[in-house]
């Protein structure tokens, strides 16, 4: 998943938080989402201007984070 295309940075918004295609909606919100035990068609639907690709960049996004954590230390 290159979700590079669909994460962005801007220091300006939401405290410079990575977000969704230029949206409000950050990183952190959809994986909280998750982590409460939504669905994926629960937060489609809730959201409806997300998408599946966006949920999927948000857990390749959270994985790569990760991965180079785990590989710094």
């Amino acid at each position: 998943m290159n979700y590079q295309d669909l994460i962005t940075i801007e220091p300006g918004k939401r405290g410079g938080r990575p977000c969704l295609r230029r949206m409000r909606i950050a990183v952190a919100d959809v994986l909280g989402w998750l982590a409460t035990g939504m669905s994926h068609q629960e937060i489609l639907s809730d959201y409806p201007e997300l998408t599946e690709a966006d949920i999927c960049a948000c857990l390749a996004f959270a994985a790569d984070r990760e991965r180079r954590v785990l590989t710094a230390t």
